[in-house]
């Protein structure tokens, strides 16, 4: 089984781009804190680099921004490549399949910062609130 589930805050504002075939591909960098401090009793953090595909990833680039939280459900891969000099070079990416909007609306621009989106689909957190 491959499956991984972060939470963090975007490092920079999500990039959006389209493949030669025209599917929307977003790329962002999560900044994920570790849970147990180092030996100088400070907590370390990792950078990792998600992707989303279709209408996930036009979601994600009209809503996340730069300093928003977010949480990512999706599965590790690691691809290689050769690059301009001949070197193997290593690339790791989550592969999301879902993205929740953890950021409060009035944290940034985007319009919808406080939905969650499951596989390119929108579900207002508001509704679900009984009272």
């Amino acid at each position: 089984m491959n499956k991984i589930i972060l939470s963090g805050n975007l490092v920079r504002d999500c990039e959006l781009r389209y493949g030669q075939s025209g599917t929307a591909v977003a790329s962002f960098t999560l900044a994920v804190g570790r849970r147990f401090k180092n030996s100088q009793g400070e907590r370390e953090t990792d950078f990792i680099n998600v992707k989303c595909f279709k209408q996930l990833a036009e979601l994600c680039a009209n809503a996340l921004a730069k300093g928003n939280k977010a949480a990512v459900v999706g599965s590790l891969q690691i691809s290689s490549y050769t690059d301009k000099e001949g070197n193997k070079k290593y690339s790791t990416d989550v592969i999301a399949d879902e993205v929740e909007f953890l950021s409060p609306k009035n944290s940034s621009s985007a319009e919808n910062t406080n939905n969650s989106s499951s596989l390119g689909h929108e579900v207002n957190l508001d509704d679900d609130i009984p009272f």
